[in-house]
């Protein structure tokens, strides 16, 4: 498995690449020769008001699909086929989970960046990654495998664990209820066991639509669930179920190895349930903290920069000593602190659009953040 500082947060995409294909291959050879093929969804909530997660039994879930006795022991303890006749059930039964996922499991585009994300109740929410979300009150673009787009706005985010939320704003064409996934648990998740991961790898493309791919849980944490299922970048955000389709986690990191990746688990999204839902957004991820490089004078009536770090996201953007910071992507800067909290409510790897006052000029910078 790849070392913790070889994680990497999937990169904003617009189509399918290379890597798309090298993960296709990799997915295929893991098919044939561990014996799968496509995946499931499922479906939740109902109400407007925030619902929790632990509801999903009187919630229902129409995606589920019931596993067959002769599977029972490879989706309780994760065990291999052991017989031809073993492999094609499996086989069968993964197809018919994959053929319910395609409706909940939809892309996610706040400007130019694309995620996934999973819908998780019949009145809109969509669990995704925090940093598809990127922070709160944002609007996003929520695209369906059959190609209707309808408008979103984010909420809360749990930068922590990459635990984000969005909600499908309210009086759109074919509104509530919204097809949705059924909801597992991932506390009682072992290593071993069969793992199905959804989304929309290198981008949305209407003629691939959702893509599902089959594989293990490696290790469970407290924090990630770590599977082999193959992931490139695009996939963020989407829905990892088990064998039955019920969500269990959502994608997060992906390892150097396209088949290394970790996820959030679940059971996060019900333990902050109430904070994501009231568009409270906290926390960094261990080696993911947003970075600027520069440093001024807190007690200043402006954002004025004192020191540009050598190396740093500033100097390569260009930034100066004497710059003082007005705009900060949408935020107005109005003395350093602020400019302080702007960056820490950005992601690595963002592209943010700066405005300062240069010797009583308005300059434009554009800088890419870092992270430490």
């Amino acid at each position: 498995m790849a070392n913790a500082n070889t994680w990497q947060l999937s990169p904003p995409t617009r189509r399918a690449s290379s890597a798309w294909v090298a993960a296709t291959r990799a997915a295929m050879l893991f098919l044939a020769v561990a014996l799968l093929s496509p995946l499931p969804v499922a479906v939740a909530d109902s109400a407007t008001a925030p619902m929790r997660l632990d509801d999903r039994e009187s919630r229902g879930g129409a995606t589920e699909v019931a596993i067959p006795s002769s599977l029972r022991l490879l989706y309780e303890l994760g065990g291999t086929p052991t017989s031809l006749d073993e492999l094609m059930e499996l086989e069968r039964h993964i197809q018919r989970v994959a053929a319910r996922l395609g409706t909940c499991t939809v892309n996610v585009s706040i400007g130019a960046a694309q995620g996934c994300g999973v819908i998780i109740s019949d009145s809109g929410y969509i669990l995704t990654a925090a940093h598809v979300a990127m922070r709160p009150n944002k609007s996003a673009r929520v695209t369906f495998s059959d190609g209707r787009v309808v408008s979103a706005t984010t909420l809360g985010m749990n930068r922590e664990v990459d635990a984000g939320l969005i909600k499908i704003n309210a009086g759109q064409n074919g509104d509530a209820p919204w097809p949705h996934a059924s909801l597992g648990r991932s506390k009682p998740l072992k290593a071993g066991m069969w793992s199905i991961a959804a989304g929309h790898p290198g981008g949305f493309d209407p003629d691939r639509g959702v893509v599902t791919r089959v594989g293990r849980i490696l290790s469970v944490r407290g924090d990630a669930i770590v599977t082999d299922c193959a992931l490139i970048g695009g996939d963020s955000g989407g829905p990892l179920f088990d064998l039955s389709g019920r969500l269990i986690a959502v994608h997060s990191r992906i390892g150097n190895d396209v088949a290394d990746n970790l996820h959030v688990p679940i059971d996060h999204y019900d333990l902050t349930w109430d904070r994501l839902a009231a568009g409270e957004a906290w926390g960094f991820l261990e080696g993911f903290k947003p970075i600027l490089g520069v440093q001024g004078n807190t007690e200043s009536a402006t954002a004025r920069i004192t020191i540009v770090r050598p190396g740093s996201p500033a100097e390569a953007a260009g930034f100066r000593e004497g710059d003082v910071v007005e705009q900060f992507g949408d935020a107005a800067i109005t003395d350093f602190p602020s400019l302080r909290n702007a960056v820490a409510d950005t992601m690595p790897g963002e592209r943010v659009i700066c405005w300062v006052n240069r010797d009583g000029k308005r300059e434009r910078v554009v800088v890419e953040i870092g992270r430490e």
